[in-house]
């Protein structure tokens, strides 16, 4: 697991516990940006999803911290029956007032070097349909759609896939 990766004066690094209430307002200012009409309260307790998260000792959640705050964060692990070589990248999100400012592709590629150590082959995830910007990003990152689960009509988001053993032989 990543201990500690550092990159300019950006740390990367495994979320502790106490953190959780930091991640659970990052993650509500991101979501907020791309619905219009507001993030849909269907009744979920993301403060108690992130402690679990962030305490789940089959998964990860490495975030970003730029001058002792939090400004990005990624959660993933293995999907509930999915080959032990596919991690699924669960939450993904940079703090808005930090867009473009190379942390999220530091991010991402922290991820990676843990999907490389844990010998994944694949990653997978799902992105709102409305989230054009981040669907911009992921393309830049090498994801492509997920040929195996292609979206249906009224389907919310889009599913993409990384190859991450090809991630190897592009840098």
């Amino acid at each position: 697991m990543i201990n500690e990766r550092v990159t300019g004066d950006l740390v990367i690094r495994t979320a502790l516990p106490a953190e959780a209430d930091a991640v659970t307002a990052l993650h509500a200012r991101a979501r907020a940006t791309y619905y219009p009409d507001g993030i849909p309260d269907d009744g979920t307790d993301w403060l108690a999803v992130w402690r679990a998260a962030v305490e789940r000792p089959d998964g990860h959640v490495l975030c970003a911290v730029e001058q002792a705050r939090i400004v990005g964060l990624a959660s993933f692990r293995t999907p509930e029956g999915a080959p032990a070589d596919t991690v699924k990248l669960f939450q993904f999100h940079v703090d808005p007032g930090h867009w473009r400012a190379g942390i999220g592709t530091a991010l991402h590629t922290a991820c990676v070097e843990q999907w490389r150590a844990d010998r994944r082959r694949t990653a997978v995830l799902d992105v709102h349909v409305d989230n054009r910007r981040a669907q911009a990003f992921y393309a830049r990152q090498g994801w492509i759609p997920d040929p195996e689960n292609p979206p249906a009509d009224d389907d919310h988001h889009l599913y993409l896939r990384y190859a991450v053993s090809q991630a190897a032989t592009q840098e």
